[in-house]
C-alpha cells in the first residue's frame, strides 16, 4: 500500500515555527495533488493548504499568509512550513493524496503540533 509518514511536529510558543514534513513512499506522488490537513480534538478535520502536480497552491483563510505548502517531487516529499504560529493553530497534521482523502481513504498517524505558551 502507499505509505505516507509525517515528521517535524512539537511544541513551540505563540509566534514561532515549524516545518513539517511528509515523505511518500511508491511513484505516484508526482502524479498527484497533495493536501495537509488537520484535526484538533472533537473538531472536524480540515484541509489548510493544498497543491496541484504544477505547484499551484491555496490555502484555507485561517493560514494565509502564515504557511507555505511545497513539494519536492525528486524526494517524493511534500512540506507545510508553517511561520506565526497561533494557538488555535494546535492540531495532529496529516498529509495525503487529495484524491484519497475525498474518496474516504485512510489515514497515517499525522504529526503533533502544540502552540502553547
Amino acid at each position: 500500500q502507499v505509505q505516507l509518514v509525517e515528521s517535524g511536529g512539537g511544541l513551540v510558543q505563540p509566534g514561532g515555527s515549524l516545518r513539517l514534513s511528509c515523505a511518500a513512499s511508491g511513484s505516484i506522488f508526482s502524479l498527484n495533488a497533495m493536501g495537509w490537513y488537520r484535526q484538533a480534538p472533537g473538531k472536524q478535520r480540515e484541509l489548510v493548504a493544498h497543491i496541484t502536480t504544477g505547484g499551484t497552491t491555496n490555502y484555507a483563510d485561517s493560514v494565509k499568509g502564515r504557511f507555505t505548502i511545497s513539494r519536492d517531487n525528486a524526494k517524493n516529499t511534500l512540506y507545510l512550513q508553517m511561520n506565526s504560529l497561533k494557538p488555535e493553530d494546535t492540531a495532529v497534521y496529516y498529509c495525503n493524496y487529495e484524491f484519497w482523502a475525498r474518496e474516504g481513504g485512510s489515514w497515517g498517524q499525522g504529526t503533533q503540533v502544540t502552540v502553547s505558551s
